[in-house]
């Protein structure tokens, strides 16, 4: 591949090997705001919190939220 030092690449998180992709992904974008259709609700139980199940478009799993981490709901 020659000299590849000084320039600039472009590779999937997912081919990253070292950190673990997940801490890269969190550092790099844990602060973005996400938004989603909510589809349902905890009923709480015996836990102090509800969370929300939340579907967000681009994934193929819903996400779990809890209720007062929403920052906003249109």
């Amino acid at each position: 591949m020659g000299n590849i030092r000084g320039k600039r690449a472009k590779f999937k998180a997912l081919d990253i090997h070292l950190p673990d992709p997940v801490d890269v992904l969190i550092e790099l974008y844990g602060d973005d705001v996400v938004q989603g259709e909510v589809m349902d609700l905890s009923d709480g139980g015996l836990q102090k919190e509800v969370f929300a199940l939340i579907r967000v478009e681009g994934m193929q799993k819903m996400v779990v939220v809890p209720v007062d981490r929403i920052i906003s709901l249109e």
